[in-house]
């Protein structure tokens, strides 16, 4: 077998999905580029990320990224990306250079915005201001600094590998480098957390005043440390107290909160997951790497790619594992699990734009919702109520066929 995407890549269903209007516009189109390697695998990441030898094959997984995203310039001829975000991982590790030869070759093959916004995700431990600096100068212009918490203990219980110290010198180092934009990640119910560690940890981040706060609860996830060994979390109703006061305070210095767990400064929402969470497309390259790209025709097409980098890198396989062409029946339940994220949800006109689907296709769902209380009854958008996002699930249930 070859990296011959038509000749390998893997059809899971929906193949005989039944035609649908074609799209009036295409929608925004991003590119997520997934870099796997970490300096250790914290307890409680299912992410896909795998820890780094002493050297990286830099070289050799830029011109990996490449061919895979050669694979994919079919389906996007045209059009032109309007974000990017390097995630992982930790992009951090690879250096200025070869993140440099990457953004080179991708804009030599897609054009770019002329405002696009280009995120790179750190963590303190990876800093280095030589570095950083070098990477504005690339023309990355928005960090997101992986700090989850400022206290000793608690970066300890998640296996981190940066201190206190190091996470507030992280954001003067980003300002210093030139970056004006970028978000701080955060976590609360760490294992033993009270709510006035909660609380410290948030005043912390605001102090340094990022554009943008990532603040979300720590969960168990499957086939993770924490899953086989779970720590010691908070009760319930220390959980409920911290997401209200720490929302509160969030909104006390002007962090408007637009989706679960993201929350912003006066027009600083992240452009990516904006376009994510509206159902906007993207284009996934890199191990383990997903996308979503719609066609003028109203297909909309889901791909996924090799997860373990060794295979990844391996000429004798496919970059893509597979891709799943979306049925009608499927699209409800696919477009409001990312637009019901939002605080604010969506113009319902949104969902025909996006799905070639009518309105008229989520009425049953949609009356169901708002007698349960869970959607707003507002007939110009579709958006959950406040007790539809604290149970977006049963919120999603209505939406299932």
């Amino acid at each position: 077998m070859t990296r011959d995407s038509s000749a390998s890549s893997l059809i899971v269903g929906g193949a005989a999905s039944s035609p649908r209007a074609p799209l009036p516009t295409l929608p925004p189109l991003a590119l997520y580029i997934h870099i796997p390697w970490c300096v250790r695998k914290c307890p409680y990441c299912d992410f896909n990320s795998h820890t780094a030898s002493p050297v990286l094959p830099e070289q050799e997984y830029v011109d990996a990224l490449l061919a895979d995203l050669d694979q994919d310039l079919h389906a996007v001829y045209g059009r032109e990306i309007s974000s990017i975000f390097f995630g992982g991982g930790t992009p951090s590790l690879f250096s200025a250079e070869a993140l440099g030869r990457l953004l080179e070759g991708v804009e030599q093959r897609i054009p770019f915005a002329h405002d696009i916004e280009i995120t790179l995700e750190a963590n303190p431990g990876t800093f280095e201001q030589e570095k950083f600096v070098a990477y504005r100068k690339l023309g990355i212009n928005r960090l997101s600094i992986g700090i989850q918490s400022f206290q000793q203990e608690k970066l300890k219980a998640l296996g981190r590998i940066h201190n206190g110290d190091e996470a507030v010198r992280a954001a003067g180092m980003a300002r210093q480098a030139g970056f004006d934009n970028f978000n701080l990640d955060l976590m609360h119910g760490l294992p033993d957390q009270s709510l006035d560690d909660a609380l410290s940890d948030l005043r912390q981040a605001i102090a340094l005043n990022p554009t943008h706060i990532s603040w979300y609860q720590l969960t168990l996830e499957p086939n993770t440390v924490f899953w086989n060994q779970p720590p010691v979390l908070p009760e319930d109703d220390t959980l409920w107290d911290i997401q209200e006061a720490g929302q509160a305070l969030l909104a006390e210095h002007g962090y408007a909160q637009y989706e679960v767990s993201a929350y912003a400064q006066a027009g600083r929402p992240a452009r990516h997951n904006l376009n994510y969470w509206s159902f906007g497309d993207f284009i996934g390259i890199g191990a383990g790497a997903h996308g979503k790209l719609s066609h003028p025709d109203g297909r909309i097409v889901r791909t996924w790619k090799t997860r373990l980098p060794k295979d990844y890198l391996n000429p004798a396989k496919s970059f893509q594992a597979g891709e799943k062409a979306l049925t009608n029946d499927e699209m409800p339940f696919e477009f409001l699990m990312n637009a019901l994220r939002l605080t604010d949800g969506v113009e319902s006109l949104l969902y025909p734009e996006r799905t070639g689907l009518s309105l008229e296709s989520l009425a049953e769902g949609r009356a169901a919702a708002e007698q349960s209380g869970l959607l707003q009854v507002e007939p110009s958008r579709l958006a959950a109520t406040e007790r539809g996002q604290l149970f977006l699930n049963d919120l999603l249930q209505q939406f299932l066929n």
